[in-house]
């Protein structure tokens, strides 16, 4: 769930061997002034997990039996508040899955604290990622990673809730590439708004003004994450996060990246993260949304998850013609922004965004230029090639298309699959399967694919046509 390399030596951890009933710790990953995470292993379901226990250091430590207990009465106010709010953070996010946001299994009082399981998620910190590896961090490697956060956190607002706490150390990068928005950091603020130490429960740089004001749950909206994930970009981008907003406030030194001289990286890019950065929330992009489409790159929706009356759902950048979406009229939200539902968004540019293809990115670039009429496109590994009279269909659909110049993948197909399901392309079988978010990958040209999926004694299919750049999400249907 956390860093791998963290110091295991972490003040108050259980031991390993310890035991939740089925669940068994089996070592420290994580721990700060707020909580402690373990690897564990559950002997009921014979898989690995992660648990997140509410220990506030600087509040309790733990006696011998285990339990905790009080540094000083004076705490008890304190402790309750950050308690309360870390249970009612894991009741939420226990309703929901989305694979993109921390997935709890469920949650537990014990040992005079509380306690969530949740998935054991592999990788590092974004944070961790940047120091140890600064070099692979460029435009090509956010644009890959971006899509599947915004439409994170896209889901979170729509839904009325936000996150107020984005920031490197809250994003978790897996070993496969796929990031993880981690938890809302809600009994960290439960604490510091009871203990008159706000300030410093904020992360510096990260938080918007509107977060250190006395009124800041009806200042709040969209607007606050998008400033929290602009100096998230910012970090990336120059290695420093931008200045705290409450100094900024009294003398604005913030210098917009646009004015930089920061070769390889697009103007649209740097524009739109110092958009997101104004220190008026009336001047920052009001949705995320409009946030993406200032950095002319695509966010799923979970409409275009869950619908399956369409030929198929296309995710591609955003025209730069295109107007930007009107944002809506927002609600006060609901307080501590916690996490809502969210199915499947995000898995989109999973396995394409992170493949490490070269291809890839040359297609992206190439998603503007109109050619000359390309010939009928054969299916790329691991897709074999159809024969010419079945391709045949794929020359007439292309006509009426924007052509595209290159001939290697430019789209990755996402098939919701059953189990037991076999799938076929323009009549050829294919040997995929889908992966535990239950949909199977293919790689593809432009041109019209006809997917046929088999089994279970019933059969589902549908037609796409593929023209530019993008991911598609399909679930055929009977």
């Amino acid at each position: 769930m956390t860093d791998h390399d963290n110091n295991r030596s972490v003040p108050n951890a259980l031991p390993p061997g310890y035991r939740f009933n089925e669940f068994e710790i089996k070592e420290v990953i994580g721990g700060g002034g707020f909580g402690i995470v373990y690897r564990a292993w559950d002997h009921q379901l014979e898989r690995t997990i992660a648990i997140k226990e509410f220990m506030p250091s600087s509040l309790a430590v733990r006696n011998d039996d285990m339990t905790l207990v009080l540094r000083s009465e004076r705490f008890s106010k304190a402790f309750t508040a950050g308690l309360n709010s870390f249970i009612h953070e894991a009741r939420l996010l226990a309703r929901f899955n989305h694979p993109n946001l921390l997935h709890v299994l469920r949650f537990w009082v014990q040992n005079d604290t509380a306690y969530m399981g949740t998935v054991f998620y592999s990788g590092t910190t974004l944070s961790r990622l940047r120091e140890k590896n600064p070099t692979l961090i460029n435009e090509a490697w956010i644009r890959r990673m971006l899509p599947m956060l915004l439409g994170a956190i896209k889901s979170i607002h729509d839904e009325g809730y936000l996150h107020r706490d984005i920031s490197l150390d809250n994003i978790q990068i897996q070993d496969n590439g796929l990031p993880v928005l981690l938890d809302f950091g809600s009994a960290r603020r439960s604490i510091g708004s009871v203990s008159d130490e706000t300030e410093t429960m904020l992360r510096p740089g990260y938080a918007p003004i509107e977060q250190y004001t006395d009124d800041n749950e009806s200042e709040q909206g969209p607007w606050t994450d998008i400033y929290a994930l602009g100096a998230v970009l910012h970090t990336l981008i120059i290695g420093s996060p931008p200045p705290v907003s409450v100094v900024r406030s009294i003398q604005d030194t913030y210098m917009p990246l646009a004015q930089r001289n920061l070769p390889g990286y697009t103007p649209s890019l740097l524009q739109a993260v110092d958009r997101a950065l104004a220190l008026k929330m009336e001047d920052r992009p009001q949705t995320v949304d409009e946030f993406a489409a200032l950095i002319e790159m695509p966010v799923a929706g979970l409409g275009d998850v869950l619908s399956v009356k369409q030929p198929g759902t296309m995710l591609v950048p955003v025209e730069e013609a295109e107007g930007k979406p009107a944002a809506p009229g927002w609600q006060r939200y609901k307080l501590p922004g916690l996490v809502a539902a969210g199915v499947i968004v995000g898995i989109i540019a999973g396995a394409m965004l992170f493949g490490g293809s070269s291809a890839r990115e040359e297609a992206a670039q190439t998603a503007s230029v109109t050619p000359k009429e390309p010939p009928a496109p054969p299916v790329q590994q691991p897709v074999r090639e159809a024969p010419a009279a079945q391709t045949a269909p794929a020359q007439t659909a292309t006509q009426s298309t924007t052509p595209v110049v290159s001939q290697t993948p430019v789209a990755q197909l996402f098939v919701r699959m059953k189990e037991g399901e076999k799938l076929s392309l323009n009549g050829e079988a294919q040997s995929v399967s889908p992966v535990t978010n239950g949909f199977a990958s293919l790689k593809l040209q432009p041109g019209r694919y006809d997917v046929l999926l088999q089994g279970n004694g019933q059969s589902r299919s549908q037609t796409i046509t593929i023209a530019k750049p993008g991911t598609w999400l399909i679930n055929p249907q009977p």
